[in-house]
């Protein structure tokens, strides 16, 4: 019988490399050359041409939001259907939920109790501990009765909740944890969320029934809002990431229209069991395996011409703990960029390649120009500031004046995308207009600037070779309890 690790050294582009046709040189190339070529405007124009990297900057930008814009319009439909039920007749898939652990013991309970008091339950629970070396053993017997098992070996049943078990594993890392958790999953779906995610009532009836009606779909996303705790640092975080994650779910739901969706959160990812399987699991060596894994079986879809689908789902949401500090958000975008590197360079044969569809001449190139979108914006603001502190104010004007149009579009787009995600998703909590107009306006000279900071970060931590996944403290949901 072929190992999930042997099945991955067949699957992954890493491991056994695809040829690179010449449109991906060439794109990738270009991204580059382009982005010197409008630096050096800086010195040998004037006026507004000597912003250029600023100019396409900002066209770029607003590019992807006239894109989302288009794809998400069918949300305001009266009685558009987002989120499929299984039919009366259909067969009803078992799910199993799998929870990555290492040293989660203030929050392990809370989540446990979460998934356990579901309106549509799982029919199993299977903590994967990753070598826990905190209370752990402690809080799974006091909670659930739980003994601790073997190292490689998988507990009893809980007495108090017969769907929980408990396996235990070396530390290895998360990928590690839920290859090693998957292969003693017997249900039909495998639900990955992380110790720190609290599911909406109704969340895995969502996930169920999307996968009931659609036995092509093999990978969907729920919808997350983040968490940051009671701080004053945590609830600046919480508002400008909570504006963010609206933008980019729906971002998702625009290139799922396409079939190109690539961006599944692990945080609360449901799979087809047989096809995670089929493409090796999840890559130990990668900073974001679940990106990563869903390159993978598009590509496995295209090779044997399956037409597997990949989804967002409206209807199942979620509540994650998210960064709530300076440091903590730059450390998590470092390692998300970096990770988003590592999986493009690694499916660079993709880009631009009609094989894959829409998948190969459209996402695949864009996320090619997002490699240096964070440069590109890092240095039309150094620009900028160079020009107002030399006492050039007749080259900045007017590049202000373009950064407030774009600031009134964007303002634009922002609160017709907050309808729009209140409509899809029926979540509306902490979204009103009158913040949300603030956090518009104050984005591009704050959080933005931070968002790029740290994808530099992480462009200096693959270049360098000092890839590293770091430790994410709880803010928000650590503590909470029964």
């Amino acid at each position: 019988m072929t190992s999930i690790s042997q099945t991955l050294t067949a699957q992954s582009p890493r491991l056994t490399p695809r040829r690179v046709p010449i449109s991906a040189y060439v794109i990738a190339g270009g991204v580059a050359v382009l982005f010197v070529a409008l630096v050096a405007q800086v010195f040998f124009r004037t006026g507004l041409a000597s912003w250029s990297v600023g100019i396409a900057y900002i066209a770029y930008d607003s590019a992807l939001l006239i894109f989302t814009g288009t794809k998400t319009w069918k949300l305001m439909r009266a009685g558009h259907v987002t989120n499929p039920k299984a039919s009366p007749g259909g067969a009803r898939p078992t799910l199993g939920v799998i929870i990555a652990a290492h040293n989660e013991a203030g929050v392990l309970g809370i989540t446990i109790d979460t998934l356990a008091n579901q309106s549509d339950p799982p029919d199993l629970i299977l903590i994967a501990d990753d070598g826990s070396i905190d209370d752990t053993p402690a809080e799974l017997k006091r909670l659930y009765g739980l003994e601790m098992p073997a190292l490689g070996a998988l507990s009893d049943p809980a007495p108090g909740l017969a769907t929980l078990r408990w396996l235990r594993v070396p530390h290895g890392g998360k990928a590690r944890a839920l290859n090693a958790a998957i292969q003693r999953v017997d249900t039909d779906i495998v639900l990955t969320v992380d110790a720190d995610t609290l599911l909406d009532d109704g969340a895995l009836a969502a996930m169920r029934g999307a996968f009931a009606a659609e036995p092509q779909l093999v990978a969907a996303t729920g919808v997350l809002r983040p968490i940051c705790g009671p701080r004053l640092s945590g609830r600046i975080f919480q508002w400008f990431q909570t504006y963010e994650y609206v933008r980019n779910f729906l971002s998702r739901y625009a290139w799922m229209r396409v079939d190109s969706l690539l961006l599944i959160s692990g945080a609360f990812a449901a799979f087809r069991r047989d096809a995670l399987i089929a493409v090796g699991g999840f890559d130990p060596a990668c900073l974001v395996e679940d990106y990563e894994l869903i390159h993978r079986l598009h590509r496995h879809s295209t090779d044997k011409g399956l037409g597997w689908k990949v989804r967002v789902i409206g209807a199942a949401t979620a509540r994650t703990d998210a960064p709530a500090s300076l440091m903590a958000f730059l450390r998590q975008r470092r390692r998300w960029f970096g990770g988003y590197l590592q999986t493009q360079y690694w499916n660079r044969d993709m880009i631009g390649n009609p094989r894959f569809g829409s998948l190969g001449t459209a996402q695949m190139p864009v996320k090619t120009l997002d490699t240096l979108q964070p440069i590109y914006g890092i240095a039309a603001f150094i620009i900028l500031a160079v020009l107002v502190l030399s006492g050039k104010f007749y080259l900045a004007w007017p590049i202000l004046l373009v950064m407030i149009a774009k600031i009134i579009f964007d303002l634009a787009y922002h609160l017709w995308s907050l309808r729009l995600y209140a409509r899809w998703t029926g979540q509306t909590e902490g979204l009103g207009w009158g913040w949300a107009i603030v956090a518009a306006i104050l984005e591009p000279f704050t959080f933005q600037l931070l968002r790029h900071a740290g994808a530099t970060w992480g462009w200096w931590m693959v270049l360098t070779g000092r890839e590293t996944w770091g430790r994410q403290r709880r803010t928000a949901i650590e503590g909470v309890g029964r």
